[in-house]
């Protein structure tokens, strides 16, 4: 058998990006949705809306593993390992970042690694984390957090409707 691998089942196949063409930017609908919201000019869940199906960028940072010291007592990096950021708050309460663009993110941190995925994907790490909010271009031009009930139902994959004057989440199923 040679190493090669004769079941086709057992394939080890790499995905494609899951954003083509994307170049980092930020999405105009989504720039519009979150200055709008900033200004007072758009609501809250107008913005959030737009952000359910949109691309977000999760910083990855690398951090120190473990050290190994030399006979002089000098440390080395021995290893070293990628991690998203989550930000405390004064309160003690975590959130993870996000970013719409490429440019925000490295206004953030220019070492930080920019990994594409949609927000719902986002909100579902943040919940995993344990984090109470997903906090969306920290560094501006317009700041946006999603917390509580709302990044909960995001994760989940709930929609937003309107019912009369007000907002709902719904089954992303129902009609």
């Amino acid at each position: 058998m040679g190493g090669v691998n004769e079941n086709p089942t057992n394939d080890r196949r790499l995905l494609g990006p899951g954003f083509p063409g994307d170049d980092g930017s930020v999405d105009p609908a989504v720039a519009a949705a979150l200055t709008a919201h900033r200004d007072g000019t758009r609501g809250y869940v107008d913005a959030l809306s737009t952000l359910l199906d949109s691309r977000v960028l999760v910083p990855v940072v690398a951090t120190l593993g473990e050290v190994e010291y030399d006979a002089d007592g000098l440390a080395h990096d021995k290893t070293s390992d990628m991690a998203t950021v989550l930000l405390t708050g004064a309160d003690g309460r975590q959130a993870l970042l996000a970013f719409t663009s490429t440019t925000g993110l490295h206004a953030w941190r220019a070492d930080a690694r920019p990994v594409p995925v949609t927000f719902r994907d986002a909100a579902r790490a943040a919940t995993h984390d344990g984090a109470d909010a997903l906090v969306l271009d920290v560094a501006g031009p317009a700041t946006f957090v999603v917390e509580g009930a709302d990044l909960r139902a995001a994760a989940a994959g709930y929609r937003l409707a309107l019912v009369g004057d007000r907002s709902a989440w719904v089954s992303a199923d129902a009609g």
